[in-house]
C-alpha cells in the first residue's frame, strides 16, 4: 500500500490539535497495526516536545525543506514506541518560511511532497500536525496531502477561519488534485447544555461534514503532556476509547 497522508489542521489556537494528531497516530499504530510517520510542522514544536525529541542540534522539518542536500532518513527520529517515527520541528521553521519564499530556483510547495516519495512503501500513513497558519510549510504540507482533518471547539467560533482554510485548500489542488476535505471532528466535549445544544447546532447548521465521534475533555490529556505517553499507552481513558472510535469512523469513509 502507498503512504497515505493526513493533515490535521486548525487556523485556531487551542483545539488540541497536537494532542489529536499525536493520538490518531499513535492509535493507527495500537489499535490498526499500521507504521506511522508523524510530521510536526508547528515552529512551537509541541509534538516533537511530547515524545522528547526537540534538539536544536539535530536535522528537523526546516532542514529537509531547505537543504536540497538534506535526505528524508537523515531527519526521521524513531519514538519510544515500535511502529511510531517522527519529523521533528522547532523555531527554525520560521527562518525556513523565509528561505523557501525567497529561494526561487526551485520548486517552493512541493519539496515536502518531493521529500516523502522518497519513503516510497515504508509507511502506512503519515500523520501531519500543522501550526494555525498558512505559511509555506503549511502549503508544503497541503500539497503532500491526501485528507484533511480539522479538529474544532464547541463555541461560537468553532468555524472561523475554515472558510479561509477550504480556500487555501481549493488554491493547492493546482499542485495536488487528490487532497480531500474529510471534515471536522469535535474535541474537547463535555456532556452539559452548551456541548449538546452547540454539537447538534453545528451538525443541523452546516454545510461542513462533521464526524459523529466526538472526542470528551478528560483531565488524563493533560497528564500524557507531562508524561509523554499517546492516551492508549498510558491510562485507560474516555479521550483513548474516543480517538479509537474517530480512527475507525475515518478508515470507514
Amino acid at each position: 500500500m502507498t503512504m497515505k497522508t493526513i493533515s490535521i489542521i486548525n487556523l485556531k489556537g487551542g483545539v488540541a490539535k497536537t494532542i489529536s494528531a499525536i493520538n490518531i497516530a499513535y492509535t493507527l499504530v495500537k489499535a490498526h497495526g499500521k507504521k506511522v510517520l508523524l510530521i510536526d510542522n508547528d515552529k512551537q514544536g509541541n509534538t516533537s516536545k511530547f515524545f522528547d525529541l526537540h534538539d536544536y542540534n539535530e536535522k528537523s522539518l526546516a532542514d529537509l525543506l531547505t537543504d536540497r542536500d538534506c535526505n528524508i532518513h537523515s531527519v526521521i527520529k524513531s519514538t519510544a514506541y515500535e511502529g511510531l517515527d517522527i519529523i521533528p520541528a522547532n523555531m527554525n521553521l520560521l527562518q525556513a518560511n523565509k528561505e523557501i519564499l525567497l529561494d526561487v530556483a526551485r520548486p517552493q510547495q512541493t519539496r515536502l511532497r518531493k521529500a516523502l516519495s522518497q519513503l516510497n512503501d515504508e509507511y502506512d500513513y503519515c500523520i501531519i500536525d500543522n501550526a494555525p497558519d498558512i505559511n509555506m510549510t503549511v502549503i508544503n504540507a497541503l500539497v503532500a496531502t491526501n485528507d484533511v482533518l480539522v479538529p474544532i471547539k464547541v463555541d461560537k467560533f468553532a468555524f472561523d477561519g475554515l472558510e479561509q482554510l477550504l480556500d487555501q485548500i481549493a488554491n493547492v489542488q493546482e499542485f495536488n488534485e487528490n487532497i480531500v476535505f474529510k471534515g471536522c471532528f469535535i474535541t474537547m466535549y463535555q456532556r452539559n447544555g452548551v456541548n449538546t445544544q452547540g454539537s447538534e447546532y453545528l451538525a443541523s447548521s452546516t454545510d461542513y461534514p462533521l464526524f459523529h465521534t466526538k472526542i470528551r475533555k478528560t483531565v488524563k490529556v493533560d497528564e500524557t503532556t507531562f508524561v509523554g505517553k499517546p492516551l492508549l499507552a498510558y491510562k485507560k481513558s474516555t479521550a483513548g476509547q474516543d480517538y479509537e472510535k474517530l480512527v475507525k469512523e475515518y478508515l470507514e469513509m
